[in-house]
């Protein structure tokens, strides 16, 4: 195969690569960590072709009492201590219960030093998007505090993919911002 060849191949690859995303930057990041947090990051090309987030190398480890916390096994601690969620190992939220706006999920948000008995009503501003293709908005509930003993004090919203596919959630709090991405299947 000559140089132009494959030159050719590759910019025609690249293309259909970009095209497939939408054009969107699906790199999850989190802004505003603490010193000595771990490394950004990372995703990886999975499920349907969508770029779910990938566990962070190193892996998170959440600060105390969180750290302590192990009826996760199928899930991944993901984000920085100034904010973090949990996500499937597989990068999938399958089988959702579904209603008149879609497939409903519960988002489960930490911080470090955050106190649900304290802040009932944190200010958390999740929202999404789908990257494979168009979509309505996502739906998403005004956060709330949660507690119980294998989760600790968290946050928690509730989402309705009006939608099944790709798609990139975001979430700030407290100058922090995390995203990830996740395949919402049947």
């Amino acid at each position: 195969m000559h140089k132009s060849s494959i030159f050719f191949s590759i910019i025609i690859i690249a293309s259909l690569l970009t095209s497939c995303a939408g054009g969107a930057s699906v790199q999850p990041q989190v802004t505003a960590p603490n010193a000595g947090e771990s490394a950004p990051p990372t995703i990886s090309t999975s499920t349907s072709g969508c770029p779910v987030t990938v566990p962070q190398v190193p892996a998170f480890v959440p600060p105390a009492p969180y750290d302590s916390l192990n009826s996760f096994n199928d899930h991944f601690w993901f984000g920085a201590n100034s904010l973090w969620t949990l996500i499937p190992l597989n990068g999938v939220w399958g089988a959702l219960p579904h209603n008149p706006a879609g497939y409903t999920q519960k988002i489960l948000w930490w911080r470090d030093g955050y106190v649900w008995d304290q802040e009932p009503e944190p200010n958390l501003i999740v929202t999404g998007e789908r990257l494979d293709e168009s979509a309505p908005a996502l739906t998403v509930s005004k956060a709330t505090n949660a507690y119980a003993s294998d989760v600790g004090s968290a946050m928690m919203v509730g989402v309705d993919f009006p939608t099944l596919g790709c798609w990139k959630i975001t979430g700030k709090y407290g100058g922090a911002e995390l995203s990830f991405v996740i395949w919402v299947a049947p």
